[in-house]
C-alpha cells in the first residue's frame, strides 16, 4: 500500500500532501512538526479524527480514497469502481480501521512504521550483537547457554520445593555469610578479651614488684604491655560490631531483626530444613558461575536474547565461514565500511518488516523520522541512494530537518525517482481555495 495524498482540514484551512509512489523526502520539518504528522499519517489508516483524509493504492493496484468528513460517517471509496467498499475495512464497531484488519492499533502501527535515528542506532547495534556472537565458537557458546538453562532450571525447582523465589537463593547466601563473618568476629573477640583478661591481670601484678625492685622505667614496660593487649581487644570488638551490623543489614534485606527471626520467618518456611536451604545457595552458586562464564564469553546479552535470535547468529556464522573459505587470510575490515553496512542492514531489516505487515498481507509505507540525524555527512550518501534503491518495491517517506539529505533529495529529484516536499515561505500567499501548498521539487 501507497499514500498518494493526504489531506488534513483545520478550521477553515485545509493542508494538502501528495506523495511520490517511491521516495518522497519532506524537508524543512521540526522534531514536533514530524511528530504530528506521523500521527496523521498512522491516523489515516486508522480511526482518525474527522477532517483527515487520504487516498492510498494498493499492492495490487487498486485505489482508495478514505473520507471522514466532520460530522458524518467516514467511508472507504474504490477510485476506479466509483464504489463505496466500506464495510470491508470497517471494524466491530462500524469505525473505518484499515490498521485493525491488519491486527494493528494505532501505537503498534506507529512503533512499525516509524524510524528514527535512536531506532537506527539500536537496530545497528543488534546487528552488531548479532555478528560478535556469531565469531563465538558455536559449540562453546550453545554448551554454555544449554549450562546456564540447566542452572537455571535447577535453581527454579529448588526455589519451588521450598516454596520460595529464585532470588531467595542470593539473600539466604549473603545473610550466610554475614552471619559466618559474624560468628568468626565473634570468637576472635572471645579469644582476644581472655587474653587480653589474663594479659591485663599479669602486667598489672608484674607492674607492682618491678617498680619496687627495679624501678618505674621498668614498670611502664608492663603496662604499655597491658594497653597494647587492651587497645588490640577493643580493635576486635569494633570488628566484631561491623560484623553484627553487615548481618543486620542483609537481615533486613529479608524482613528479618535477627539471624534466629530470620530461620523462624524466611518465606514460606524455608528455612525450616537446612537441607533445603544448603541445596538453593548451592543451585544458586552453580547459576551464579554459570552467568558468569556466560558474560565472559558473550559480553552483557542475556542467554535467552542469544537463543530468540539464535537463527540469525547461526546464519551470520554460516556467512562469516564462507567468507574465510574464500580467503585464506584474514580481510582487513574499514571501519567506514562496516558501519555503513550495518545501517544498510538495519534500513533493510526494518523495511522488510513492514513490507507485508498490512491489511491482507499488504506492504505499508516506512516513515523514516530524520533516521541519519547525526550520522557523517560521508555515510549518508550510500544509504540515500540505498533507500532508493529499495523503494521500487517499497514506499518511503522521509520526514527530516537535515540540510545534507534536502540538497541530496532536490538534485535526485530531478532523475523522477523520488520528489521533495518543502514549506512554503510564510510571506508567500497561499491559494484562493484556502490550501496551504507545498513547494514540489
Amino acid at each position: 500500500m501507497r499514500f498518494e495524498r493526504l489531506v488534513i482540514e483545520a478550521d477553515e484551512n485545509t493542508f494538502s500532501l501528495d506523495f511520490h509512489p517511491r521516495l518522497t523526502v519532506i524537508s524543512g520539518v521540526g522534531r514536533l512538526e514530524r511528530e504530528g504528522l506521523i500521527s496523521e499519517l498512522v491516523g489515516s489508516l486508522s480511526s482518525s479524527r474527522p477532517g483527515v483524509h487520504a487516498e492510498v493504492a494498493a499492492d495490487n493496484g487498486n485505489r482508495f480514497a478514505i473520507f471522514r468528513p466532520h460530522g458524518a460517517r467516514a467511508r472507504v471509496i474504490n477510485v476506479e469502481a466509483a464504489a463505496d467498499v466500506s464495510s470491508r475495512f470497517a471494524d466491530q464497531h462500524g469505525h473505518i480501521d484499515l490498521l485493525s484488519v491488519a491486527g494493528l492499533d494505532t501505537r503498534s502501527a506507529r512503533r512499525a512504521l516509524r524510524l528514527t535515528s535512536s531506532d537506527l542506532t539500536t537496530s545497528t547495534h543488534h546487528d552488531q550483537i548479532i555478528r560478535r556472537l556469531a565469531g563465538v565458537d558455536p559449540d562453546i557458546l550453545w554448551d554454555l547457554a544449554a549450562r546456564v538453562a540447566e542452572a537455571q532450571h535447577a535453581l527454579d525447582s529448588e526455589a519451588e520445593a521450598s516454596g520460595s523465589a529464585p532470588e531467595d537463593a542470593a539473600v539466604v547466601a549473603q545473610i550466610e555469610e554475614q552471619h559466618q563473618r559474624f560468628e568468626d568476629a565473634q570468637a576472635r573477640a572471645e579469644r582476644f578479651r581472655k587474653i587480653s583478661f589474663v594479659a591485663g591481670a599479669v602486667a598489672a601484678l608484674s607492674a607492682v614488684p618491678t617498680a619496687m625492685f627495679v624501678g618505674r622505667v621498668a614498670a611502664m614496660v608492663w603496662i604499655i604491655v597491658a594497653a597494647a593487649v587492651t587497645a588490640l581487644s577493643f580493635v576486635q570488638h569494633q570488628r566484631m560490631q561491623s560484623a553484627r551490623k553487615a548481618e543486620s543489614a542483609a537481615l533486613a534485606l529479608a524482613g528479618a531483626e535477627s539471624y534466629l527471626g530470620f530461620h523462624l520467618q524466611r518465606v514460606n518456611g524455608l528455612l525450616d530444613s537446612e537441607q533445603a536451604r544448603r541445596r538453593l545457595v548451592e543451585a544458586g552458586a552453580e547459576h551464579e558461575a554459570a552467568m558468569a562464564q556466560w558474560f565472559a564469553l558473550a559480553g552483557d546479552i542475556v542467554p535467552e536474547w542469544a537463543h530468540e535470535h539464535r537463527d540469525e547468529i547461526e546464519t551470520a556464522g554460516r556467512r562469516m565461514q564462507d567468507v574465510s573459505a574464500i580467503s585464506a587470510t584474514p580481510l582487513a575490515v574499514d571501519t567506514d565500511d562496516d558501519q555503513i553496512a550495518g545501517l544498510a542492514h538495519a534500513l533493510v531489516n526494518r523495511l522488510e518488516n513492514v513490507r507485508s505487515i498490512g491489511p491482507a498481507g499488504e506492504s505499508l509505507p516506512l516513515v523514516l523520522d530524520d533516521s541519519l540525524n547525526g550520522l557523517d555527512p560521508s555515510l549518508k550518501a550510500p544509504l540515500l541512494e540505498m533507500l532508493v534503491r529499495s523503494s521500487e518495491s517499497q514506499q518511503i517517506v522521509f520526514l527530516t530537518e537535515d540540510s545534507d539529505v534536502a540538497d541530496w533529495a532536490r538534485l535526485e529529484a530531478m532523475t523522477g525517482d523520488l520528489s521533495i516536499l518543502e514549506p512554503t515561505p510564510a510571506d508567500e500567499p497561499s491559494s484562493n481555495n484556502g490550501t496551504q501548498t507545498i513547494n514540489v521539487a
